[in-house]
């Protein structure tokens, strides 16, 4: 059986830490983070898309805290419907 709650948190702590990491990384060096993007997807040009704009607390902290409750129901759905899935329920 998986506890849902605390799968839930777990997976909204990665994505945290995660985009703590990747924030930081972009924050300190842009240009290689747009070159990154456009390797990871295939050649998509990202740099078309950056606008120069100051990296500001609130422009983190707002996609932080989206992902962290996005993690949170996403982890809990998913442990919850895994244990239905086994036959086990809380």
């Amino acid at each position: 059986m998986i506890a849902p709650w605390k799968t839930g948190l777990a997976l909204a702590l990665t994505m945290a830490i995660s985009y703590t990491v990747c924030a930081l990384l972009y924050a300190l060096w842009p240009a290689q983070g747009i070159a990154f993007l456009n390797a990871l997807f295939h050649g998509l040009d990202f740099g078309r898309l950056e606008r120069p704009q100051a990296y500001t607390v609130a422009t983190f902290v707002g996609p932080l805290l989206v992902l962290i409750l996005w993690g949170l129901m996403v982890g809990t759905l998913f442990a919850w419907l895994y244990d239905k899935f086994h036959g086990k329920s809380r």
